[in-house]
Protein backbone atom coordinates (compact mmCIF):
# COMPACT_ATOMS: atom_id res chain seq x y z
CA UNK A 1 0.00 0.00 0.00
CA UNK A 2 2.65 2.31 1.07
CA UNK A 3 4.80 1.60 -2.56
CA UNK A 4 1.67 2.55 -4.50
CA UNK A 5 1.44 5.83 -2.06
CA UNK A 6 4.59 6.43 -2.83
CA UNK A 7 4.18 6.36 -7.01
CA UNK A 8 1.17 8.29 -6.65
CA UNK A 9 3.06 11.09 -4.56
CA UNK A 10 6.33 11.61 -6.13
CA UNK A 11 6.81 14.77 -3.65
CA UNK A 12 7.55 12.03 -0.77
CA UNK A 13 10.57 10.76 -2.88
CA UNK A 14 12.29 13.78 -2.22
CA UNK A 15 11.75 12.98 1.67
CA UNK A 16 15.15 12.21 2.74
CA UNK A 17 16.39 15.43 1.65
CA UNK A 18 14.34 17.95 3.10
CA UNK A 19 14.51 16.21 6.17
CA UNK A 20 18.21 17.15 6.27
CA UNK A 21 17.82 20.48 5.94
CA UNK A 22 15.13 20.53 8.39
CA UNK A 23 17.49 18.97 10.51
CA UNK A 24 19.81 21.75 9.95
CA UNK A 25 17.43 24.65 10.25
CA UNK A 26 16.34 23.02 13.52
CA UNK A 27 19.60 22.70 15.11
CA UNK A 28 20.41 26.34 14.04
CA UNK A 29 19.01 28.09 16.76
CA UNK A 30 21.16 26.77 19.07
CA UNK A 31 24.60 27.29 17.47
CA UNK A 32 23.33 30.63 16.69
CA UNK A 33 23.29 31.55 19.66
CA UNK A 34 26.35 30.30 20.69
CA UNK A 35 27.82 32.38 18.07
CA UNK A 36 26.14 35.45 19.67
CA UNK A 37 28.16 34.96 22.94
CA UNK A 38 30.98 34.54 20.99
CA UNK A 39 30.34 37.81 19.57
CA UNK A 40 30.28 39.68 22.20
CA UNK A 41 33.48 38.28 23.75
CA UNK A 42 34.89 39.56 21.04
CA UNK A 43 33.19 43.00 21.03
CA UNK A 44 34.47 43.23 24.67
CA UNK A 45 38.18 42.37 23.91
CA UNK A 46 38.29 44.96 20.84
CA UNK A 47 36.14 48.09 23.57
CA UNK A 48 39.16 47.55 26.02
CA UNK A 49 41.72 47.65 23.02
CA UNK A 50 43.30 44.68 23.61
CA UNK A 51 44.67 41.89 20.97
CA UNK A 52 44.04 38.15 21.34
CA UNK A 53 47.79 37.75 23.19
CA UNK A 54 46.74 40.63 25.50
CA UNK A 55 43.84 38.58 26.49
CA UNK A 56 45.77 35.33 26.82
CA UNK A 57 48.83 37.12 28.67
CA UNK A 58 46.98 38.35 31.63
CA UNK A 59 44.29 34.98 31.80
CA UNK A 60 46.94 32.93 31.80
CA UNK A 61 45.79 30.96 28.38
CA UNK A 62 47.01 29.93 25.17
CA UNK A 63 46.16 32.06 22.33
CA UNK A 64 44.99 28.94 21.18
CA UNK A 65 42.23 28.98 23.44
CA UNK A 66 41.25 32.85 23.50
CA UNK A 67 40.92 32.51 19.39
CA UNK A 68 38.56 29.12 20.34
CA UNK A 69 36.15 31.15 22.44
CA UNK A 70 36.07 33.72 20.35
CA UNK A 71 34.94 32.03 17.70
CA UNK A 72 32.36 30.23 18.74
CA UNK A 73 34.00 26.76 18.14
CA UNK A 74 34.55 25.65 21.75
CA UNK A 75 31.65 26.86 24.41
CA UNK A 76 33.01 29.00 27.42
CA UNK A 77 33.09 27.92 30.83
CA UNK A 78 31.44 30.15 33.45
CA UNK A 79 35.25 30.74 34.73
CA UNK A 80 36.36 31.46 31.13
CA UNK A 81 33.56 34.29 31.29
CA UNK A 82 34.71 35.92 34.62
CA UNK A 83 38.65 35.88 33.37
CA UNK A 84 37.87 37.06 29.87
CA UNK A 85 35.81 39.80 31.80
CA UNK A 86 38.64 40.38 34.33
CA UNK A 87 40.55 41.02 31.77
CA UNK A 88 38.74 43.67 29.24
CA UNK A 89 38.34 45.19 32.89
CA UNK A 90 34.32 44.65 32.35
CA UNK A 91 33.64 42.49 35.38
CA UNK A 92 29.97 43.95 36.11
CA UNK A 93 29.56 42.04 32.35
CA UNK A 94 30.28 38.76 33.77
CA UNK A 95 26.58 37.73 35.14
CA UNK A 96 24.72 38.60 32.06
CA UNK A 97 27.01 36.63 30.16
CA UNK A 98 27.10 33.48 32.03
CA UNK A 99 23.26 33.61 32.15
CA UNK A 100 23.67 33.66 28.08
CA UNK A 101 26.10 31.41 27.80
CA UNK A 102 24.04 28.56 30.20
CA UNK A 103 20.79 29.71 28.19
CA UNK A 104 22.64 28.23 25.14
CA UNK A 105 23.98 25.34 26.52
CA UNK A 106 20.68 24.41 27.52
CA UNK A 107 18.73 25.17 23.83
CA UNK A 108 20.69 22.05 22.97
CA UNK A 109 20.87 18.78 24.90
CA UNK A 110 22.18 16.03 23.96
CA UNK A 111 19.95 12.99 24.13
CA UNK A 112 22.77 9.97 25.14
CA UNK A 113 23.23 12.75 28.29
CA UNK A 114 19.99 12.82 28.78
CA UNK A 115 19.36 9.23 29.17
CA UNK A 116 21.94 8.22 30.78
CA UNK A 117 19.84 8.65 33.64
CA UNK A 118 16.79 6.96 31.94
CA UNK A 119 14.16 7.40 29.64
CA UNK A 120 12.22 7.89 32.46
CA UNK A 121 13.86 10.94 33.84
CA UNK A 122 13.79 12.08 30.46
CA UNK A 123 9.74 12.06 30.22
CA UNK A 124 9.51 13.62 33.97
CA UNK A 125 11.58 16.69 32.63
CA UNK A 126 9.14 17.79 30.56
CA UNK A 127 6.54 18.02 33.13
CA UNK A 128 7.06 21.14 34.69
CA UNK A 129 6.77 22.89 31.71
CA UNK A 130 3.72 21.25 30.26
CA UNK A 131 2.00 21.81 33.85
CA UNK A 132 2.91 25.47 33.37
CA UNK A 133 1.54 25.31 29.46
CA UNK A 134 -2.53 26.43 28.62
CA UNK A 135 -2.06 25.40 24.64
CA UNK A 136 -0.19 23.36 23.00
CA UNK A 137 0.23 23.25 18.95
CA UNK A 138 2.06 20.14 17.57
CA UNK A 139 2.91 19.44 14.20
CA UNK A 140 4.52 16.28 13.52
CA UNK A 141 6.20 14.64 10.73
CA UNK A 142 7.68 11.52 12.30
CA UNK A 143 5.61 9.86 14.85
CA UNK A 144 2.03 10.14 16.46
CA UNK A 145 2.76 12.65 19.43
CA UNK A 146 3.12 11.99 22.90
CA UNK A 147 -0.44 13.11 24.42
CA UNK A 148 -2.39 11.22 21.79
CA UNK A 149 -0.10 8.23 21.89
CA UNK A 150 -1.86 4.74 23.29
CA UNK A 151 0.25 2.71 25.77
CA UNK A 152 0.67 -0.31 23.66
CA UNK A 153 2.12 2.85 20.89
CA UNK A 154 4.56 4.29 23.31
CA UNK A 155 5.71 1.22 24.06
CA UNK A 156 7.04 0.00 21.05
CA UNK A 157 8.68 4.13 20.03
CA UNK A 158 10.19 3.47 23.51
CA UNK A 159 11.50 0.52 23.03
CA UNK A 160 13.01 1.59 19.64
CA UNK A 161 14.55 4.49 21.20
CA UNK A 162 16.38 2.98 23.66
CA UNK A 163 17.39 0.00 21.36
CA UNK A 164 19.13 2.76 18.88
CA UNK A 165 20.48 4.88 21.57
CA UNK A 166 20.99 2.60 24.08
CA UNK A 167 21.79 3.64 27.74
CA UNK A 168 19.43 2.88 30.84
CA UNK A 169 16.66 -0.13 29.91
CA UNK A 170 13.81 1.42 31.90
CA UNK A 171 11.49 1.49 29.16
CA UNK A 172 8.50 0.21 30.79
CA UNK A 173 8.93 3.22 33.76
CA UNK A 174 9.05 5.50 31.03
CA UNK A 175 5.93 4.50 29.35
CA UNK A 176 4.10 5.15 32.69
CA UNK A 177 5.50 8.73 32.86
CA UNK A 178 4.83 9.05 29.37
CA UNK A 179 1.08 8.27 30.01
CA UNK A 180 1.19 9.90 33.58
CA UNK A 181 2.16 13.45 31.68
CA UNK A 182 -0.43 12.87 28.66
CA UNK A 183 -3.30 12.24 31.33
CA UNK A 184 -2.31 15.51 32.75
CA UNK A 185 -2.07 16.99 29.50
CA UNK A 186 -5.54 15.98 28.26
CA UNK A 187 -7.94 15.53 31.50
CA UNK A 188 -7.53 19.17 32.01
CA UNK A 189 -8.57 22.28 30.29
CA UNK A 190 -5.57 22.63 28.30
CA UNK A 191 -6.21 22.90 24.48
CA UNK A 192 -4.51 20.60 22.21
CA UNK A 193 -3.75 21.02 18.71
CA UNK A 194 -2.14 18.74 16.63
CA UNK A 195 -1.25 18.75 12.77
CA UNK A 196 0.02 15.73 11.25
CA UNK A 197 1.31 14.73 8.00
CA UNK A 198 -0.02 12.00 6.43
CA UNK A 199 2.79 9.77 6.28
CA UNK A 200 2.58 9.11 10.23
CA UNK A 201 -0.68 7.43 10.00
CA UNK A 202 1.29 4.86 7.26
CA UNK A 203 4.30 4.67 9.44
CA UNK A 204 3.97 0.96 11.73
CA UNK A 205 5.15 0.97 14.74
CA UNK A 206 4.68 -2.26 17.26
CA UNK A 207 2.51 -4.02 14.50
CA UNK A 208 -0.75 -4.10 12.50
CA UNK A 209 -2.76 -4.22 16.09
CA UNK A 210 -0.52 -1.47 17.91
CA UNK A 211 -1.13 0.96 15.31
CA UNK A 212 -4.72 0.00 14.44
CA UNK A 213 -5.37 0.90 18.35
CA UNK A 214 -3.64 3.90 17.52
CA UNK A 215 -5.31 5.12 15.06
CA UNK A 216 -8.46 4.17 16.81
CA UNK A 217 -7.59 6.81 19.79
CA UNK A 218 -6.42 9.28 17.54
CA UNK A 219 -10.29 9.51 16.25
CA UNK A 220 -11.46 8.74 19.64
CA UNK A 221 -9.23 12.11 20.58
CA UNK A 222 -10.85 13.90 18.26
CA UNK A 223 -14.13 13.50 19.12
CA UNK A 224 -12.95 15.88 22.71
CA UNK A 225 -13.80 19.83 23.00
CA UNK A 226 -10.40 20.77 23.67
CA UNK A 227 -8.32 18.55 20.72
CA UNK A 228 -8.50 19.16 17.16
CA UNK A 229 -6.37 17.12 14.74
CA UNK A 230 -5.53 17.91 11.41
CA UNK A 231 -3.60 15.43 8.48
CA UNK A 232 -1.71 17.15 5.86
CA UNK A 233 -2.90 14.74 2.52
CA UNK A 234 0.38 13.37 0.44
CA UNK A 235 1.14 15.02 -2.39
CA UNK A 236 -0.20 18.35 -1.09
CA UNK A 237 1.25 20.96 -3.04
CA UNK A 238 3.37 23.11 -0.57
CA UNK A 239 2.92 27.02 -0.60
CA UNK A 240 6.10 28.46 1.46
CA UNK A 241 7.72 25.17 3.49
CA UNK A 242 9.09 21.81 2.90
CA UNK A 243 8.17 19.17 5.22
CA UNK A 244 9.69 19.89 9.10
CA UNK A 245 11.03 18.45 11.90
CA UNK A 246 8.43 17.71 14.73
CA UNK A 247 7.97 20.65 16.88
CA UNK A 248 5.70 21.78 20.08
CA UNK A 249 4.82 25.25 20.32
CA UNK A 250 3.76 25.62 24.41
CA UNK A 251 1.93 28.74 24.51
CA UNK A 252 3.61 31.59 23.12
CA UNK A 253 6.62 30.99 25.60
CA UNK A 254 8.87 28.27 23.26
CA UNK A 255 9.41 25.54 21.12
CA UNK A 256 10.45 21.90 21.85
CA UNK A 257 11.74 20.20 18.90
CA UNK A 258 13.04 16.90 18.89
CA UNK A 259 15.86 15.66 16.78
CA UNK A 260 17.26 12.51 16.14
CA UNK A 261 20.42 13.33 18.11
CA UNK A 262 19.55 15.89 20.34
CA UNK A 263 16.74 18.16 22.10
CA UNK A 264 16.48 21.66 20.76
CA UNK A 265 14.42 24.35 22.82
CA UNK A 266 13.77 27.57 21.27
CA UNK A 267 12.95 30.40 23.46
CA UNK A 268 13.75 33.52 21.56
CA UNK A 269 10.42 35.80 20.76
CA UNK A 270 11.34 36.41 16.82
CA UNK A 271 12.30 32.71 16.55
CA UNK A 272 8.93 31.38 18.56
CA UNK A 273 7.64 33.73 15.86
CA UNK A 274 8.90 31.71 12.86
CA UNK A 275 7.48 29.08 14.33
CA UNK A 276 4.09 30.23 15.27
CA UNK A 277 4.30 31.42 11.34
CA UNK A 278 5.42 27.87 10.48
CA UNK A 279 2.68 25.65 12.53
CA UNK A 280 0.04 28.10 11.11
CA UNK A 281 1.04 27.22 7.11
CA UNK A 282 1.02 23.63 8.23
CA UNK A 283 -2.26 23.89 9.44
CA UNK A 284 -3.80 25.51 6.64
CA UNK A 285 -2.82 22.98 4.40
CA UNK A 286 -4.54 20.16 6.90
CA UNK A 287 -7.83 18.60 6.35
CA UNK A 288 -9.89 18.00 9.33
CA UNK A 289 -13.26 17.01 10.45
CA UNK A 290 -14.68 14.00 8.33
CA UNK A 291 -11.73 14.57 5.69
CA UNK A 292 -9.35 13.66 8.53
CA UNK A 293 -11.28 10.91 9.98
CA UNK A 294 -11.73 9.39 6.10
CA UNK A 295 -7.94 9.55 6.28
CA UNK A 296 -7.49 8.31 9.42
CA UNK A 297 -10.29 5.59 8.34
CA UNK A 298 -8.36 4.23 4.86
CA UNK A 299 -4.96 3.90 6.87
CA UNK A 300 -6.68 1.42 9.61
CA UNK A 301 -7.64 -0.04 6.54
CA UNK A 302 -4.55 -0.60 4.97
CA UNK A 303 -3.24 -2.10 8.20
CA UNK A 304 -4.87 -5.38 7.16
CA UNK A 305 -3.31 -5.66 3.40
CA UNK A 306 -0.02 -6.15 5.48
CA UNK A 307 1.48 -9.34 6.11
Amino acid sequence: MRADLAARHPARRVHDLTHVAATHHQSSAALAARQRLADRLRELRLDAGLSGRDVAARTGWQPSKVSRLETGKTPPSDADIRAWCTACGVESAAPDLIAASRAAESMYMEWRRLQRAGLKNLQNSYVPAYAKTTAFRVYSSTVVPGMLQTEDYARAMLDSVAAFHGGVDDVEEAVQARMARSAMVRNSARRVVVVLEESVLHHVLGGADVMAGQLGAILSAMSAPTVSVGVIPAGTLRSGLWTLETFTLLDEQRASVELLTAAVTVTTPSEIAQYQRAFSIMAEHAVYGASARGLIADAIQGLAELP
